[in-house]
């Protein structure tokens, strides 16, 4: 589905600070895989995922979606494919709309608005409809600014924009790691029910361990641009907190830490 040929990677080429981070690196995700990819700063994890959604130029490999090269495609011309939430809540929405023009422009991406009005009023039962199942009350507050949403609120909001019209890839670039601990299960479990619905090929990056095992049926741990850990399904599932810690630990002993 997603297919990452021989892609390599160099930071400030001819600089005293040159950084060779991906070097000849592969990477197959089948259709409906949910890929939690967990690693150290510096191992290659956010880079990946710039690659894959098109923010960062590959030097020298390819990158197929569905045997579609867009090695070389803008940015904003793989949204029709890929769909990402960041980290930082106030990304993903625009805080001077509200909650329902946010939806109305996540609902018509890739369409032609043309004279047509911003909103169509036939679609709103649908958005509260949607809303509904973040259980956040959002559902009352449609026509709220999203800026005067907490952040926990944006975030969820963005999840739900991000999958409203159909997607073949959710990136998700550690969209918890600015959340409180009760909101973060709350994100996480919607992320889960969302991903399963609708059978989304997603790719989550994650700091939190618990998180990692807990969720989807591939674990990639990242290291110097390498996939260091690769286990899917059974493999996937026997892994505990523990043994990705002792995994950490032998690193950081490598490193001299």
């Amino acid at each position: 589905m997603l297919s990452i040929k021989n892609l390599s990677k160099t930071y400030n080429p001819g600089d005293i600070n040159e950084m060779a981070l991906f070097d000849d690196f592969s990477l197959d995700v089948e259709n409906g895989q949910f890929v939690t990819i967990i690693g150290s700063n510096g191992s290659g994890k956010s880079s990946l995922l710039n690659l894959i959604c098109g923010n960062l130029p590959v030097d020298s490999g390819k990158i197929y979606l569905h045997d579609k090269d867009i090695t070389n495609l803008k940015e904003y011309k793989r949204t029709e494919y890929i769909g990402r939430v960041f980290q930082d809540p106030s990304k993903g929405t625009c805080p001077s709309l509200t909650i329902l023009e946010n939806m109305a422009m996540a609902d018509n991406k890739g369409k032609s608005f043309n004279l047509s009005p911003g909103v169509n009023k036939k679609r709103i039962d649908f958005y509260r409809t949607q809303l509904e199942r973040l259980k956040l009350g959002l559902e009352d507050k449609i026509n709220t600014h999203v800026g005067m949403l907490s952040g926990g609120q944006r975030q969820a909001l963005a999840l739900l924009i991000c999958t409203l019209t159909p997607i073949e890839i959710l990136i998700l670039d550690e969209h918890t790691a600015a959340l409180d601990p009760k909101t973060c299960e709350i994100i996480m479990e919607l992320t889960n029910e969302i991903v399963q619905e609708s059978h989304l090929t997603t790719i989550m990056i994650t700091h939190n361990l618990k998180y990692a095992v807990q969720f989807g049926n591939r674990l990639l741990m990242m290291h110097k641009g390498c996939a260091l850990l690769d286990k899917t399904d059974e493999e996937k599932a026997a892994l505990t907190v523990n043994d990705l810690l002792d995994v950490f630990t032998s690193i950081s002993v490598e490193l001299g830490n």
